[in-house]
């Protein structure tokens, strides 16, 4: 009898879009924030943004042991595709006031980024190459004890 390894982490279900607040919706411009533990689940130790990421480069390409994020597109598109070893899903991140949240050990990639795309990212932790998986054969070896 064989018996399927069992889950140790996160799917893509766990992932999910964020709704931020939006305040000030008028001639002015808007605002969104997020606060730890209240808009996210996590507090936030590190921040970081992406841009003049030239058409066609693809970025991302790991998963996080331990940390979480929050993605945010500050300006422009780009798809995210999230990867959990056995399911993909593609989201389209192009509003400022929505935020993908990604929990730990969740495969990602970003591509299609539009001319002039800001990606902001919160993180759970500070920077550490130790969390990372940079390798989709060893990610899905330790999140489900076996090599697809």
């Amino acid at each position: 009898m064989t018996t399927m390894p069992q889950i140790l982490t996160t799917t893509i279900h766990d992932c999910s879009i964020m709704n931020l607040p939006k305040i000030g919706e008028d001639l002015r411009g808007s605002l969104s924030f997020v606060e730890s533990m209240s808009h996210i689940p996590f507090t936030i130790e590190r921040t970081y943004y992406l841009y003049d990421v030239p058409g066609g480069v693809e970025r991302g390409g790991h998963a996080h042991k331990a940390l979480q994020q929050l993605i945010v597109a500050i300006s422009g598109s780009f798809d995210v595709v999230l990867d959990d070893g056995h399911r993909r899903k593609t989201v389209t991140l192009d509003r400022p006031y929505f935020g993908l949240y990604i929990p730990t050990m969740i495969w990602r990639e970003l591509v299609n980024f539009s001319s002039g795309a800001v990606l902001f990212v919160l993180a759970s932790n500070a920077y550490t190459e130790d969390d990372y998986y940079r390798e989709y054969r060893e990610f899905v070896a330790a999140k489900y004890g076996f090599r697809r």
